[in-house]
């Protein structure tokens, strides 16, 4: 037992217990169900031996003392906080109700392939991260793409690209990662609380930005605190709503798998075919991971560590927790709920919204994940209500500080040019909070995908430095054993 840590036998022990159920289910006649189950073994094995090899190898970093602000855990918690957010709840709903249960595969696609851009955009944030002399660290796409750039003899090329992405940023923190959460959130609250009025949200936006400015104004070290502790606790909790739903109605899994293969592949008109289904499912799992946009490079940019490889590793799991994990827990509570048509066709929208007719009540966003969890537990209105508002503050809160990077980089460092930028994105909390969900998302997925083409020109030109990296890194670890 020497050889064995206390984590280990717990890791063990979970694998063992899916094995067991796995094996049941299947001789007991749920042979979908039981294989269903065996897919968490390696998962949870792969997973446990992830965790257990990062964990083994950040002890060096901490003897060198090298520079930076957060832990990787830190770090990891601020990047998922601004991608775990109301793209998980509302986009995945809005998807589903437009594209159908094929939207789902190609998020899964999506959340996927994105997994190597994160490790990609994540190693170069830290590689050519800046140092201020008071140990701040301003890092992300502007530095690597001015700097990296620079040195592949693309100087001028690099620092134009450099701008357009700090540019785009802004807005994106005002879109995707402030005034889109916003609005879910009031929306949710003002339902909860049965608030009526016109300016029932706007009072909603006001106290959001109240709490929100309380955090941000202490920087990337007290929102790494925060989102540290917000971000396991409001996933988890999530995580086991969906599971319980899905559980409750094991027997219709395989057929909303089923729904989803065939959706994905051969689609009905309603939902704008093959060409309609990929294009949604690409488009909330790129709103929702933003895998390629650069941003989580920001966050990832402060953690402390002396190999730039190592937190590329970090970010793998971002888009495996958001979009593979709680996307499409998201996507089979609504399927489940739904059944075969039973409540709203797929594709068959309100005119002029993205929202469907559900017993006589049009529901969007939000709206439609609250009606499918309301189904199967009874408390789920408040629940899921607490939920949207904490995905929503934890995803501003992040995105705060990248859009704050983004502002020093183009308009400069210093407390001046700080302030600004805070007082505008808290003014733009309001604003969604107040704006018609329609135009708002439209808004935020403009900016958000604008941020992929200069982003992605620079993870192309850089990607050798990226194999560099990550042979000094696989060299340490191997001289270690």
């Amino acid at each position: 037992m020497k050889y064995f840590q206390k984590s280990d036998i717990f890791l063990i022990g979970a694998a063992f217990i899916s094995f067991v159920l796995s094996v049941s289910l299947w001789f007991y006649g749920y042979k979908d169900e039981g294989l269903f189950v065996g897919l968490w073994v390696p998962s949870i094995l792969s997973f446990g031996c992830y965790f257990k090899q990062m964990g083994r190898y950040d002890g060096l970093d901490e003897k060198r003392k090298e520079s930076g602000e957060v832990s990787h855990f830190q770090a990891l918690a601020t990047a998922v906080s601004g991608t775990v957010g109301n793209g998980n709840i509302a986009g995945v709903a809005m998807a589903i109700a437009i594209g159908g249960p094929g939207a789902t595969f190609w998020m899964i696609l999506c959340g996927l392939l994105g997994m190597s851009s994160k490790f990609v955009e994540c190693t170069l944030g830290v590689k050519y991260r800046d140092v201020g002399s008071d140990g701040t660290v301003y890092g992300g796409p502007m530095y690597y793409l001015s700097k990296g750039l620079k040195e592949r003899g693309f100087e001028k090329f690099g620092k134009v690209l450099a701008v357009i992405f700090a540019i785009l940023c802004i807005g994106a923190s005002f879109g995707g990662g402030n005034a889109a959460q916003s609005n879910q959130a009031a929306l949710q609250m003002v339902d909860l609380f049965g608030l009526t009025g016109g300016s029932a949200r706007t009072i909603v936006g006001i106290i959001m930005m109240i709490v929100v400015g309380i955090i941000i104004i202490g920087g990337i070290k007290r929102i790494a605190s925060v989102t540290e502790k917000i971000v396991p606790f409001m996933a988890g909790i999530y995580i086991l709503a969906c599971l319980y739903i899905i559980f409750s109605n094991l027997s219709f899994v395989d057929d909303a798998f089923a729904m989803i293969i065939n959706g994905a592949f051969a689609p009905t008109a309603a939902v704008g075919g093959f060409i309609g289904v990929l294009v949604q499912g690409f488009r909330r799992g790129a709103f929702s991971n933003e895998a390629g946009a650069g941003s989580a490079s920001i966050a990832h940019s402060a953690v402390i560590t002396s190999y730039p490889a190592s937190e590329g590793l970090v970010a793998l799991l971002e888009p495996f927790i958001d979009t593979v994990v709680i996307c499409t827990m998201t996507a089979l509570v609504i399927i489940i709920f739904n059944g075969d048509n039973t409540l709203f066709t797929y594709g068959n929208l309100v005119e002029g919204s993205s929202a469907v007719m559900v017993n006589g009540q049009q529901l969007e966003g939000a709206g439609l994940t609250s009606a499918a969890f309301a189904e199967y537990i009874s408390f789920s209105g408040p629940f899921l209500a607490i939920a949207v508002v904490l995905f929503a503050l934890s995803t501003m809160i992040s995105w705060s500080y990248y859009g704050l990077q983004s502002w020093m980089y183009v308009f400069g460092k210093g407390k001046k040019s700080d302030l600004t930028y805070k007082l505008l994105f808290l003014v733009f909390i309001v604003i969604g909070a107040a704006g018609d969900m329609s135009s708002v998302w439209a808004f935020s997925d403009a900016m958000i995908l604008a941020l992929v083409f200069p982003n992605m020109i620079g993870l192309f030109i850089l990607f050798p430095k990226v194999k560099e990296e990550l042979a000094k890194y696989v060299k340490v670890i191997n001289n270690r054993k």
